[in-house]
């Protein structure tokens, strides 16, 4: 459906639209004038050494000068403490009903708190900051001395930032209206279509009675073609030509442009991560297949269920952790952010329906995978570019409307080396997304019909994303790089399987020499992990043991999907962490779910292949699913745009190929129908498919 039929139904079907886009306006309309404002009062407190611990300066004798990093588990320790129902009941009885959180100072590297109270009377509101950060420093004290501290050892808590004069919260309050009236406009747009749909239909049950009741045939037109003609012209429009007409792999063409080549740190105003280009333009293709697939223009393909069904169960899970989430009494944070979640799960429920169900000629799905990679090269390109000038090229790009959703981006460093990340918001989102499609890239490469390209358009891409991957300075790329090969190389046949072993070898060398000290540190990064003295993977197991508390309130579907950020909590640097707290056990259940989904819809692409390079293909699938079933645990990678689109969109890839090859399969023979559609039934044999013998009748 192109946007002149959609115009053309919604010019229709016009009382629909406009009366519930109007009921949304209303409803925003008294969302603004009943909701009072709400007000946010906020400081900070640093934990100090005690005077017996501490060497203070010996000029000054400030004891702010010994505010280190020591006392970050302390400060953790009195935040759940604050954070839990004692003290909540505790500080109702100080006057303090009003909701507040209590969380580390955003960007601080010392043990620094930050207390905020939300309320819609101002001066209350700063009177019950100041009792909040009183009560915090006498609950400090409380917890020491119940561990039997000595007082002279007793870590002290002094105010940074004074409780601050309220200020109204706005910005939470007009994304309220515009959700309320985006929503009124959304359920316009999409029950036009649906009563579009439900009159052609009816008007066609009418049609196909009418010559059985004797009713006249269309004057200038008789007989059964002429009946359909009238009818076809009547419900629906011309159509232009069919290369004119926008399908799926245009449609996803365009979100990988987006998602690709403007930086994923880039977003709309007010919608924090999610709020990328490519997302709000994945939003506006899915209203396009809804209004396809309700107006008949577009059904799912047969046997291409199953990514969908687990995106189904993923969605229930979100779902239910969003209703948790409302029914726990969060912060207009953690509300938000799960207002946010659900905005993600709609994207990704977008890239695979349009994949899965509105893709329906094979040719077309190798055009977006080649699509795919192609991009990918580019941003891994560019990658190239900010290893050797030290930069960030994206730090330059600036376009009209969008902010950086992550304040203060730097480039990062790892021994002597800066770690590019190209157009992602992270070099470890940059190194996972180009382990996801190395696997593509060099299935591409060695398709048989590409042989007559230039060798060296063939195997660009997979010199620049293997290249890029080790350019991150990071476990992941290297762990990422190493599944491809294991699960790749092995299924070659040997003389291939040599020259990629030597090929890799080469590599190494060759990164030994032109990149002098590269190789080495990543070798000592894995010999650091292994041997348990790295710092980075000691800061992200002591994480682990802080999320069972969370787990144990809420085991089944967690704190609400998109509510445990870093502002309010910490970073986990692990997806299933990340889930547990999340969305709970069945958020990791459905979450592996779509890990496993993806290697089964590899492996079984493989089975039913009947070429080399479908062979190929599958084990592709395989390979890239099997690199974000185990990056995933190495950082928090659905949290970032451009990996979590990547995953979703292969995924969907990989069970449309399956789709092509189950439907193009022969079938099996059975009772009922004992030889396959393909092959000629045998005149000894009962087939449903040859019109029955004429008996004679006596």
């Amino acid at each position: 459906m192109n946007m002149r039929e959609m115009c053309r139904v919604l010019r229709r079907r016009w009382y629909v639209m406009a009366s519930l886009t109007l009921l949304g306006l209303l409803a925003g309309f008294h969302l603004h004038r009943s909701v009072p404002v709400e007000y946010e009062s906020q400081s900070s407190i640093a934990l100090l050494d005690s005077t017996a611990v501490a060497q203070l300066a010996p000029t000054f004798g400030n004891p702010l000068s010994n505010a280190g990093g020591s006392l970050v588990v302390t400060a953790d320790v009195l935040i759940r403490t604050l954070s839990g129902a004692d003290a909540a009941r505790a500080l109702q009885g100080l006057g303090v009903t009003d909701p507040y959180t209590v969380g580390f100072a955003a960007n601080a590297s010392g043990p620094m708190l930050t207390l905020s109270v939300t309320g819609t009377d101002r001066a209350r509101v700063l009177e019950e900051t100041n009792t909040l950060t009183a009560f915090a420093g006498e609950q400090l004290t409380a917890l020491q001395a119940a561990a039997g501290v000595q007082p002279r050892y007793f870590v002290q808590t002094a105010p940074v930032v004074l409780p601050q004069t309220p200020v109204p919260l706005l910005k939470s309050r007009y994304q309220q209206v515009l959700a309320v009236v985006i929503a009124g406009t959304a359920a316009g747009f999409t029950l036009s279509f649906a009563t579009e749909s439900a009159l052609t239909a009816r008007r066609r049950r009418r049609a196909a009675a009418a010559p059985a009741a004797g009713a006249p045939a269309a004057p200038g037109l008789a007989g059964p073609a002429g009946r359909t003609a009238v009818r076809a012209g009547r419900d629906h429009p011309p159509r232009r030509r069919r290369g004119s007409r926008p399908d799926a792999t245009a449609l996803l063409s365009g979100y990988l442009a987006l998602a690709f080549f403007i930086p994923s740190n880039l977003t709309l105003p007010g919608l924090g991560g999610v709020g990328t280009p490519a997302n709000a333009y994945a939003l506006l293709c899915l209203f396009w297949y809804l209004a396809s697939w309700l107006t008949g223009r577009i059904r799912p393909p047969a046997a291409t269920r199953l990514p969908r069904t687990a995106m189904l169960v993923l969605a229930l899970a979100v779902l239910g952790s969003y209703l948790a989430n409302a029914t726990r009494g969060s912060s207009q944070k953690e509300i938000l952010g799960a207002d946010r979640g659900l905005i993600g799960l709609l994207v990704w429920v977008s890239l695979v329906v349009l994949a899965t169900a509105a893709i329906h000629d094979r040719s077309r799905l190798d055009v977006l995978m080649r699509r795919m990679v192609v991009m990918g090269a580019a941003v891994a390109a560019i990658g190239f570019y900010d290893f050797f000038t030290a930069t960030n090229i994206a730090d330059s790009i600036t376009l009209p409307g969008l902010q950086s959703s992550v304040p203060q981006i730097a480039t990062l460093d790892r021994g002597s080396f800066t770690r590019p990340r190209s157009t992602t918001a992270q070099p470890l989102e940059f190194g996972g997304m180009l382990a996801l499609l190395l696997p593509f890239a060099v299935q591409q490469a060695l398709d048989p019909a590409r042989r007559t390209l230039a060798r060296w358009r063939r195997w660009a891409p997979v010199a620049l994303m293997g290249g890029a991957l080790p350019l991150t300075v990071s476990r992941t790329s290297i762990i990422g790089v190493l599944l491809v090969v294991l699960v790749m190389v092995p299924r070659w046949r040997p003389e291939r399987r040599w020259a990629a072993i030597g090929l890799l070898c080469g590599a190494v060398a060759a990164f030994k020499v032109v990149i002098p000290g590269l190789i080495g540190t990543i070798t000592a990064l894995f010999a650091s992990f292994l041997s348990n003295g790295d710092s980075s993977t000691q800061a992200r197991t002591v994480k682990y043991g802080a999320i069972v508390p969370y787990l144990e309130e809420r085991p089944l579907f967690g704190r609400g999907f998109g509510t445990f950020t870093p502002d309010l909590y910490f970073f986990t640097d692990n997806q299933y962490m990340l889930t547990l707290a999340e969305t709970g056990l069945a958020g990791l259940a459905a979450l592996l779910l779509l890990f496993l989904t993806g290697i089964h819809q590899g492996g079984a692409i493989r089975r039913l292949a009947r070429t080399e390079n479908d062979r190929e293909l599958g084990q592709a699938f395989f390979a890239s699913a099997l690199v974000a079933l185990v990056i995933s645990a190495t950082f928090d990678s659905l949290s970032f745009p451009m990996f979590a689109g990547m995953f979703f969109l292969t995924l969907a890839a990989g069970g449309s190929h399956l789709g092509f090859l189950r439907r193009a399969a022969p079938q099996h023979p059975t009772v009922e129908s004992p030889c396959p559609h393909t092959a000629p039934c045998p005149p000894t044999a009962p087939c449903p498919h040859r019109a029955p013998d004429r008996v004679p009748v006596p």
